[in-house]
C-alpha cells in the first residue's frame, strides 16, 4: 500500500493541509517547505487517489479536446502537448474529431456523449459565433483558432495576419515578385485562411507589388493532395510564379512534390513555404520554410483558461490570448 497524507505529514513535520496543498499544486507554500514535502512524497512513493479527489470536488477529472482532424500533423502534435499539460494538472484528456462538419461540431459542443467532462477545448471550423454561444453544457469552453464567439469565450490564437505578412516579406526579400497563395477556403467560417490572405496581401502592398487574383488559389481541404492539385493547376495554366506560400505545411509538401517532379529546382526556380512547422517539413528535401506557432504555449494557455474557470469564485473575464510564433527559414526558400 502507498503512504497516505497523514503519514507523509508526520515524516515531513508539517500539517496534513500543507501536504495536501503541495499535492494539489497550491501556490502559497514556502519553497523550502514544498521541497521538503515533495522529497518525502517521493521517498514514500505517495500516489494521489485521483478518483476520490475528483469525487470530493464534484468533478470528473476529464477534459475534452475537439479538433477537426486527428490525422492532421498539426492537430496531432497539438493534442500531444495538451495531453502532457493535462497530465501535469491531474486531468485526463479525451480527444474527439469533427471533420469540420457543422452537425458533428454542434453535437460535441452540446456535450461529449457518455462522459461528464469538466471543460472543453475546441477548434471549430464550421460553427459561427452564434452557434458557439448557444450551448446547454455548462462546462467551460476554450476556443482555438480564429472563430471567437464575439469575445464571449476564452480564445487562444496566434496572430495569423502578422505571421502571413512576415512570411510573405521573407519571400519578397529573397527576390520573389510573383508569389502565389495556396489555401483560400471561402467555404469555411473559421476565418484562419482569410486572415492569412490578409497578411499576404499586406506584404505585397508594402513592397509595391501588384495584387493578382490569379495567384490566389482556393482549396477544398488542407491536405497534401490539395496542395499537389493546386500546384498542378498553376503549372497547367501557365501562370508565372516564382514562389508559393501555402497556408499549411501539408499543402506545401504536396506543392513541393509536384514542383520537383515537374523539374523545377527548389528554391532556385520556385520558393516554397508553409505554415504550422510540422515534423514532416523538417525532413523534406529541401527542408520546408514555415511559420512555427508555439504549440506548447497554445496548450498551456488553453488549459490555464480552463483551470481559471474551474477555480472557486468568479474568474476573470473571457480573454483572447495571443501566443507567439516565429519563422523557420529552411532550404525551400533560402538554399
Amino acid at each position: 500500500m502507498t503512504a497516505n497524507l497523514r503519514q507523509v505529514a508526520e515524516r515531513a513535520g508539517v500539517s496534513v493541509r500543507t501536504v495536501s496543498n503541495v499535492v494539489s499544486g497550491f501556490p502559497l507554500v514556502a519553497p523550502q517547505t514544498r521541497e521538503r514535502v515533495q522529497r518525502v512524497l517521493d521517498e514514500m512513493g505517495y500516489r494521489p487517489n485521483a478518483a476520490a479527489r475528483h469525487l470530493r470536488g464534484g468533478r470528473s477529472g476529464l477534459v475534452a479536446l475537439v479538433i477537426p482532424e486527428i490525422a492532421s500533423p498539426y492537430f496531432g502534435e497539438l493534442a500531444g502537448h495538451l495531453a502532457d499539460e493535462a497530465e501535469k494538472r491531474g486531468w485526463t484528456l479525451l480527444v474527439q474529431q469533427t471533420g469540420g462538419d457543422a452537425r458533428r461540431e454542434r453535437e460535441l459542443l452540446d456535450g461529449v456523449r457518455g462522459q461528464a467532462v469538466d471543460g472543453l477545448v475546441m477548434s471549430p471550423w464550421a460553427l459561427c459565433p452564434t452557434d458557439l454561444r448557444r450551448r446547454p453544457d455548462a462546462a467551460p469552453l476554450v476556443l482555438l483558432g480564429e472563430q471567437d464567439a464575439d469575445g464571449l469565450l476564452d480564445h487562444v490564437v496566434i496572430d495569423n495576419v502578422a505571421a502571413a505578412r512576415e512570411l510573405t516579406r521573407h519571400l519578397i526579400e529573397t527576390g520573389r515578385t510573383r508569389i502565389a497563395a495556396i489555401g483560400l477556403q471561402p467555404h469555411l467560417t473559421n476565418g484562419t485562411a482569410a486572415r492569412r490572405l490578409t497578411g499576404y496581401r499586406q506584404a505585397l502592398a508594402e513592397a509595391g507589388l501588384p495584387h493578382d487574383p490569379a495567384l490566389e488559389i482556393p482549396v477544398a481541404q488542407l491536405h497534401r493532395a490539395d496542395g499537389a492539385a493546386a500546384m498542378r493547376g498553376l503549372l497547367a495554366a501557365g501562370i508565372d510564379a516564382d514562389a508559393v506560400f501555402c497556408f499549411s505545411d501539408q499543402l506545401a509538401l504536396g506543392a513541393l512534390h509536384v514542383a520537383t517532379g515537374h523539374g523545377l529546382r527548389v528554391p532556385a526556380d520556385l520558393a516554397v513555404a508553409g505554415f504550422d512547422d510540422v515534423e514532416d517539413g523538417r525532413y523534406a528535401n529541401p527542408s520546408l520554410t514555415t511559420v512555427s506557432p508555439d504549440k506548447p504555449a497554445i496548450a498551456r494557455a488553453a488549459l490555464d483558461c480552463l483551470a481559471e474557470r474551474l477555480a472557486p469564485g468568479t474568474g476573470p473575464a473571457p480573454a483572447r490570448h495571443i501566443v507567439a510564433h516565429h519563422l523557420e527559414i529552411r532550404g525551400s526558400t533560402a538554399g
